[in-house]
């Protein structure tokens, strides 16, 4: 993405670049011009200089003086403060103003020498000495005697005293253009800050419409376009203020509506995608609200047939409804009623999903419809053997004393057993309604007490199948309990233990309170309790062996009065059982006392 600058930013450099550019140009071509000059004046003196020594080194050689033109050179070079070096033809030097000639290397191969004899007029070049490790500006013109080439004249001065006269003035010229340049960066700040500071302003008082601060105001400038621009700003932050409140109030009360529905409320765009979720199908589905909005629905419901319900509401304007079972962390029954999703226009931009949760509904329908069924079962087997028995004794059984008597004890036996099993369907009536209600009166009672009436209530049983019951309680635990219920609750364990135990076995009872709860366990060393059948141990009528059930008495309804009396008293019961190892039922009471 492209980097935005402040509008300063884009004032303040174009105009001081706009500034600062000439003079710098300027400057640096003065530099250049300058530098031209003195380096072209210094070539122009030493050519002048070497031409009036021309004609008396000419004669020195043609004479073979050396020792006379070295003296011509030093006696020049002292009073001109020039350098002069005459070389002949050989590279050989006759005579140097800064050095004894004998000591100074072949200058055969010095550019400016081989340039001045090749070309036949003077040469000027600058480069470092080698003989005073200085820089120098050399000139050489060709010396001649009738018309041939004798030597070459050399001129040179050292220039770095120039570069550094031109360094001085360099540094005076940039000192002035410091100067106008600091005045010009200041007019440039003064003029950007005038013309940027109330779009800058108006440009934080947008920042902070946008933030969400529509009570914010602008102020306003002494131009008349950003005054104008100022007051209209600050007339729609006005304007979207009032919108937005309205929108915010219309918003929480839909919120509210939503929040306050016993149902869950999704909602879906055209693409499947999320779009809108109450509180209520966040709870059903275990998430939050913040989770679910704005993924598809198939990212966020993992429920094919939901996705097939969701995809056939789209292809069509019908209302649609289906039960479904979601597995999140258990099994959940929704009822699914979905309607098309219409905006302000009337166009269909998605659909709306009603969610209710059945789960408890629908179980209860099971179970009602199971218990019409069993009970229907269990009440239709003695009285279909009653009514056959009756019948028997009407066709001529009556005629034969020893039979009759034998069916009449058949019939009162199922009579008995219609009795029991309606009476357990009235106390399980009874139990329920109370509980539902908080109808059961609770005391602080000893569980011991309890215990030792129920094991006497259960004595002859045990002692027809000689099975020891004993206890281990501390006459001091109290629980919060009806004392009625609860024994009835133990009387039915018990009876369970003794009746699926095998002769000469062991039934015991234990108490153990912790910190949260009594706990009250009956062991057996029955047959046990194979594992598929303790998720259903408790339900009405369930039998984990029919034909052994039947055999041993019982109505089927033992184990779901006990739970029934330990749910009312807030509490619960437990069960741990494997074939041929026995099995220990727990009562768990809350510790209130």
């Amino acid at each position: 993405m492209k980097k935005r600058y402040p509008l300063f930013w884009k004032l303040y450099p174009p105009f001081l670049l706009l500034v600062l550019a000439p003079l710098l140009l300027e400057t640096e071509y003065a530099d250049i011009v300058m530098r031209r000059f003195f380096l072209d004046q210094t070539a122009v003196n030493l050519k002048i200089r070497a031409n009036l020594l021309k004609d008396q080194v000419i004669r020195f050689i043609q004479a073979g003086d050396d020792s006379g033109v070295d003296s011509l050179c030093k006696q020049a070079g002292k009073s001109s403060k020039t350098r002069f070096t005459v070389i002949a033809l050989t590279g050989k030097v006759l005579g140097d103003s800064a050095a004894s000639p004998g000591d100074m290397e072949n200058h055969s191969g010095r550019p400016e020498i081989l340039r001045a004899l090749d070309s036949g007029a003077p040469s000027m070049i600058t480069r470092d000495s080698a003989t005073l490790h200085q820089t120098m500006m050399y000139l050489a013109i060709p010396l001649s005697a009738d018309g041939k080439p004798i030597g070459v004249l050399r001129s040179s001065l050292n220039i770095t005293v120039v570069y550094t006269q031109l360094d001085r003035m360099r540094r005076r010229v940039f000192v002035g253009v410091l100067m106008m340049a600091l005045l010009a960066t200041g007019a440039a700040l003064l003029f950007s800050r005038r013309v940027s500071y109330p779009l800058e302003k108006i440009r934080k008082g947008a920042e902070h419409f946008a933030g969400g601060e529509l009570s914010y105001r602008l102020p306003v400038f002494a131009s008349s376009e950003t005054e104008s621009l100022a007051r209209t700003m600050n007339d729609m932050a006005a304007s979207l203020d009032e919108r937005m409140q309205t929108i915010i109030r219309q918003r929480n009360e839909i919120e509210a509506v939503l929040s306050s529905m016993g149902e869950g409320v999704v909602a879906l765009n055209l693409d499947e995608i999320i779009i809108s979720v109450n509180r209520m199908a966040a709870q059903i589905f275990h998430s939050q609200p913040a989770e679910l909005l704005n993924r598809s629905v198939q990212e966020a419901i993992r429920n094919p047939d939901f996705h097939r319900f969701v995809r056939r509401a789209l292809q069509d304007e019908n209302p649609h409804e289906a039960d479904m079972s979601f597995y999140i962390r258990e099994e959940t029954i929704l009822n699914i009623r979905c309607t098309p999703l219409r905006s302000a226009r009337g166009d269909r931009i998605g659909i709306l999903i009603v969610l209710n949760d059945v789960t408890r509904l629908r179980r209860l329908e099971n179970m009602r419809r199971s218990f019409a069924s069993n009970v229907s079962h269990e009440i239709r087997t003695p009285l279909t053997a009653i009514k056959g028995f009756a019948e028997t004794l009407k066709s001529g059984a009556l005629q034969h004393p020893e039979e009759a008597a034998r069916f009449v004890d058949i019939i009162e036996n199922h009579a008995n057993r219609l009795i029991a099993i309606v009476e357990d369907i009235m106390n399980l009536s009874i139990i329920e309604q109370k509980g539902e209600k908080k109808q059961i009166t609770l005391a602080a009672c000893r569980i011991e007490p309890l215990l030792v009436s129920a094991i006497q209530t259960c004595r002859e049983k045990a002692d027809e199948k000689q099975i020891d019951c004993a206890y281990s309680c501390n006459p001091e635990i109290l629980a919060s309990v009806n004392a009625r219920l609860m024994e009835q609750a133990f009387v039915n364990l018990l009876d369970n233990a003794i009746k699926y135990s095998g002769s000469g076995s062991h039934v015991e009872i234990s108490v153990r309170v912790s910190s949260t709860e009594t706990a009250i366990a009956f062991r057996d060393e029955g047959m046990g309790i194979p594992a598929e059948h303790l998720p259903r141990l408790f339900e009405r009528f369930y039998r984990v062996d029919e034909s052994r059930s039947r055999k041993l008495g019982g109505t089927g309804l033992g184990l779901a009065i006990v739970k029934h009396i330990v749910a009312a008293h807030g509490g619960s019961i437990t069960v741990e059982s494997a074939p041929g190892k026995g099995s220990v039922f727990i009562i768990h009471l809350p510790l209130t006392v």
